[in-house]
């Protein structure tokens, strides 16, 4: 309250931890009854039978147990599993359901995530089928994975996905296969029968699976490329589930290595085939199967490390404020009721876990909701492709075009509306093929960018949330079961392709045409935004791209020391750095979007009347945080590969001549008062009888780089202000109300 005013209102602070309503909005899916009844079935799962489950010591054993195997009639019960599939199928949500997925995967791992991979891995086994199956390949089976109505006698299949998973090669190379296809037997006027061996690594699900999609590659002249095929459990032929993995993590859910060696129709190849000149030719190689697959999967996966962030608040703040009850210090008193919220550095430290977890959940679900709209124009492309009879090399061109016209649009859409052409925006607006090429561009990025930053960069700040907690940390009981899901977010970097295959992904989508075009206008919303809410963060962001890009630019035409070009698939050190870099933008940015729909839809929400005030000021405050470490990371990543890659110079006979002579300063004093001193401070100096200062080399020049060293002093100065911001934000930790306990078993 203010000193001079003693009747002024108070600041508003957090009052409570961000409930469902506040998700809800931020997360655009306040208009969901379908999801937001979804999520509270989901969340009746997690935080009951597999809550119960890793509390009675399951995660213990690296077998299916029958206790185990009870969280899958759970799933069935409560329509976690049906959640994949349409109505038309058993499923209960129309449309697209990437977003659906997203959020049961966060409420499972909010409190174990192996109990998410379990449901997951049963979605990834369908993918396959459900994206470039045929028609009556995606309504057999799917069907079947849909649990009994009443009166029905069946129980559900469940499904496994087995990719390549070799070794030595266990989750590292999608396009080396150790399963093979061939033809067993071929009669006149009848269909195939294929032969399939497969061993497979690290297959989630087998415990139980009785249908497996797998890869293969033909090891017969009679059959063309890669495909996948359906494996059932009662096909001729060895179904061996295999020996469980010994995994540390994740395990409330089935891992094996099994075997397969199984006879089945040609029938089973996913998507189809056709036969020319006594050649089977499978529709889909599993390259691009995969490829459809895993651009989708990857989301949900990296939303499975964001729910342990965010889950791991309240634990945390309990024991800090309890951690010395019991001991000295009576209730009410600063030691009783704040225990370590007393030191500014437990505060600062959860304020970063905080604003973490909430800038990778404002990217997961942007990447979901994306897919949600992407989903149907794919179709679309896909079925006017075909209509026009494109394919190929024509197909691709046509795209292409589309592409360009996506590119004019943007172009457009940037300028004044005074000086918009309105017609062509109307037209290239309601061309769903552009449509496709301006969401397909951000997802080529997103995807990578948010399985990259929240399972990699939130791993390491797991650690951070487990040290929070002391010793208890890494104990069995520990609150929250924070010692688990720290080790677990170590599987998740690696699922579905390891860190380094996000950033060639990366490496190369993020330097499109179209994404960079539209990636330049956001720095622009981002400057007009900075406008109206200074204390965002969005100012500091917007420099923090614009670094970014220049850094981009610069690099595609620069070459290291030896003349080495430095923007190449090979240099992984700029490539993937810059990469890095780029993901913390695109988390920081859509957490302040977040923040701003938050401030634009909830004064509409009657619930939120009271509250809104406090948690919009510790939201800016905690997008002003997250946008200054940001800055932070684009800085430091920026500099190292401007100037990294110029070789330091030395005091040879090139080094020493770009150095001032003694006798020449003292020549040029007369003329420039003060500049012996300055460069004689620079220790660059020459002096008479000496050979050189004491020190490695001569000061690097900078000539060329003067635009960057701009932008540098200006992203530091944009840093005003985002300690004060951190600062707020610790001391609201320190009033904020939390539940007595919480409501899941320790």
């Amino acid at each position: 309250m203010s000193d001079n005013n003693p009747a002024a209102a108070p600041n508003p602070t957090l009052q409570t931890l961000p409930g469902d309503e506040v998700r809800q909005i931020m997360w655009r899916f306040a208009d969901r009854y379908d999801l937001a009844m979804m999520i509270q079935s989901s969340r009746a799962v997690a935080r009951g039978p597999v809550a119960r489950a890793v509390a009675d010591g399951q995660r213990n054993t690296h077998d299916w147990t029958p206790s185990k195997n009870e969280l899958l009639k759970a799933f069935d019960e409560s329509g976690i599993t049906a959640a994949f599939m349409d109505p038309a199928e058993g499923g209960f949500i129309e449309g697209p359901k990437n977003l659906a997925l997203a959020l049961i995967a966060f409420e499972l791992s909010w409190v174990d995530a192996g109990s998410a991979t379990a449901s997951l891995a049963g979605n990834l086994g369908l993918s396959p089928i459900h994206e470039r199956g045929t028609p009556e390949q995606r309504s057999y089976y799917m069907s079947k994975a849909v649990p009994a109505k009443p009166g029905e006698d069946r129980v559900p299949w469940r499904y496994a996905f087995a990719l390549t998973e070799p070794l030595p090669f266990v989750g590292v190379e999608t396009g080396m296969l150790c399963g093979k296809v061939r033809v067993a037997e071929w009669k006149d006027g009848q269909e195939p029968i294929l032969q399939v061996d497969k061993r497979g690594r690290f297959i989630t699900n087998m415990g139980y699976a009785n249908v497996v999609t797998a890869a293969v590659e033909s090891d017969d002249p009679r059959i063309k490329t890669s495909c996948m095929v359906i494996l059932e459990e009662t096909d001729p032929g060895v179904f061996d589930r295999g020996t469980a993995t010994k995994k540390l993590v994740h395990q409330l859910s089935s891992t094996c290595d099994p075997v397969f060696n199984l006879r089945v129709p040609a029938s089973r190849i996913i998507g189809g085939y056709t036969i020319k000149d006594g050649v089977i030719l499978p529709r889909y190689s599993h390259g691009e199967i995969i490829e459809a697959v895993f651009r989708r999967t990857r989301v949900t996966v990296a939303l499975m490390t964001t729910a342990k962030l965010l889950s791991a608040i309240e634990p945390v703040i309990r024991y800090q404020r309890t951690r010395f009850r019991g001991g000295q210090g009576a209730p009410g008193s600063p030691r009783y009721d704040l225990g370590l919220q007393q030191k500014e550095d437990s505060l600062h430290r959860l304020i970063d876990i905080w604003a973490c977890g909430e800038a990778s959940a404002s990217l997961g679900f942007e990447a979901a909701r994306l897919f949600d709209r992407l989903d149907p124009l794919e179709k679309v492309k896909d079925r006017v492709l075909e209509d026009r009879k494109l394919t190929g090399r024509a197909a691709l061109k046509e795209l292409s075009r589309k592409e360009q016209e996506a590119l004019e649009l943007v172009t457009l859409l940037g300028r004044r509306a005074e000086q918009r052409d309105a017609a062509r925006v109307a037209q290239l607006e309601s061309d769903p093929l552009v449509q496709y090429a301006l969401l397909d561009s951000l997802a080529n990025v997103l995807c990578p960018a948010c399985k990259l930053w929240n399972t990699g960069y939130g791993a390491t700040m797991m650690r951070e949330a487990v040290s929070l907690m002391g010793g208890y940390g890494i104990t069995e009981d520990c609150p929250g079961f924070l010692g688990q899901k720290w080790m677990d977010a170590q599987l998740e970097a690696t699922y579905e392709g390891p860190e380094a295959v996000q950033r060639l992904q990366l490496s190369i989508t993020m330097g499109k045409e179209l994404f960079l075009a539209q990636y330049q206008q956001w720095i622009q919303e981002l400057r007009r935004m900075a406008g109206d809410k200074p204390g965002s963060g969005a100012c500091t962001l917007a420099t923090a791209m614009e670094m970014w890009y220049w850094t981009f630019c610069h690099l595609q035409t620069a070459t290291d020391a030896e003349g080495a070009r430095l923007y190449h698939k090979t240099r992984q050190g700029v490539t993937f750095a810059l990469a890095d870099a780029l993901c913390w933008l695109l988390a920081a940015r859509q957490f302040i979007l977040d923040v701003q729909e938050l401030e634009a839809r909830g004064p509409s929400n009657p619930n939120l009347s009271e509250a809104l005030p406090g948690l919009l000021a510790f939201y800016t405050d905690l997008c002003h945080v997250q946008s200054v470490r940001t800055a932070g990371e684009v800085g430091r990543v920026c500099a190292e590969l401007v100037f990294g890659y110029n070789r330091h110079p030395a005091w040879d006979e090139a080094g020493r001549h770009t150095c001032y002579q003694a006798e020449e300063l003292d020549a040029l004093e007369g003329l420039i008062p003060g500049i012996a001193a300055s460069a004689r401070a620079a220790s660059d100096v020459a002096e008479t009888g000496e050979a050189h200062p004491a020190k490695a080399g001569p000061c690097a020049k900078f000539q060329g780089f003067e635009a960057f060293l701009r932008l540098r002093v200006k992203l530091d100065s944009c840093l005003t202000g985002g300690r004060l911001a951190k600062d707020r934000a610790a001391d609201a930790l320190t009033r904020v109300m939390i539940p007595e306990a919480l409501d899941y078993p320790a």
